[in-house]
């Protein structure tokens, strides 16, 4: 009888010891590059001893998976990419409100972009061109300064950009021609642009990773893409867009439903610290922190110091997946 009480005893606890385990892993959703998703996971497990399960996909993806897993959530948080896709997410109710316990070393300007709580800021970054220079001066064609230069007819097959619908950097585009333009002069505009677009890739970082190459001579990108570029060797200038351009800022959601909640607000009160933010940096993400003590990158773009326009985040929200289905139907499926 001893003897098959001290079995019962050692299953017990071998139980308990397996569901402690998976109590103690944290499923992260990365919609940044996978070598910054990587740095913060593996900075939480020293952190906090929580051991965390990784997956990288963008910023569309992402909220498409949200959707498909709605209603049997797999993962506890959704970190990085753009703030449009995170807020569409939230107003589907597959978020839900967090504010973390490092909400007042955070910058009022980028920690709330939607109000209560929706969806957190975790850094910012400026919208803009990346451009070869060396490519276009062998064609003999001029560096482009801005938007409007872009329907110019000699960059035909010369320009690369996301698609909206799986890349929150092309979705920002989209609508930072809305918030110029107004929505009817925005359709025009991607509907000239279009004409000159080479190919419309998944993510929003490979257009600059192509212009570097030399495949295409301009992208649509985030400027702190484009420095990692041109800090790894690549021949490229960042432009910022006479005319103002968008920024976005980069997301963070708890999942609702998520399986292990806790561990979802814990990373979410550590990811938000200056020394999360900082570490970023060191894996060449040059995005500006939103924790107001964490020390800006030397290269980084402030934000103040390139002409913006006034991007509603909110009204990107409520109106994105809209934006998205209008430019399939009326851009994407126009000849180039």
């Amino acid at each position: 009888m001893k003897r098959i009480f001290g079995i019962v005893l050692v299953l017990l606890l071998a139980m308990g010891s397996f569901a402690f385990a998976q109590q103690k892993t944290l499923v992260l959703y990365g919609s940044a590059e996978p070598r910054i998703v990587e740095k913060l996971a593996q900075g939480f497990e020293e952190a906090t001893g929580v051991k965390v399960k990784w997956i990288r996909m963008s910023s569309g993806e992402t909220l498409a998976r949200l959707r498909a897993e709605k209603e049997n959530p797999q993962a506890d948080v959704w970190w990085g990419g753009t703030l449009d896709p995170h807020s569409i997410a939230a107003l589907e109710g597959l978020t839900v409100p967090y504010k973390p316990k490092t909400w007042d070393q955070l910058d009022p300007r980028f920690r709330d972009p939607i109000g209560g709580q929706r969806v957190i800021g975790v850094y910012v970054g400026v919208l803009g061109l990346a451009v070869n220079e060396g490519v276009l001066k062998s064609m003999g064609l001029p560096i482009p300064k801005g938007w409007n230069d872009l329907t110019n007819p000699a960059y035909k097959g010369l320009i690369g950009m996301a698609n909206p619908n799986t890349s929150g950097t092309a979705l920002t585009m989209l609508a930072t021609q809305v918030f110029l333009r107004g929505e009817e002069g925005a359709f025009e505009y991607m509907k000239k642009l279009h004409r000159n677009i080479a190919n419309y890739t998944k993510s929003g970082v490979a257009p600059s990773i192509l212009a570097g190459r030399g495949e295409i001579a301009i992208a649509v990108a985030f400027l702190h893409d484009v420095i990692y570029e041109i800090q790894e060797g690549y021949p490229l200038k960042a432009i910022a867009p006479v005319e103002g351009t968008g920024y976005e800022i980069g997301g963070l959601n708890l999942i609702k439903g998520a399986p292990h909640p806790e561990l979802g607000k814990k990373f979410m009160d550590w990811v938000t610290t200056a020394k999360a933010q900082e570490s970023m940096a060191t894996v060449g993400s040059y995005q500006l922190p939103t924790n107001k003590f964490a020390k800006v990158p030397s290269v980084a773009i402030p934000i103040d110091s390139v002409k913006t326009v006034n991007y509603d985040f909110k009204w990107v929200a409520e109106n994105g997946v809209r934006l998205q289905d209008r430019w399939t139907r009326e851009v994407f499926t126009l000849p180039r």
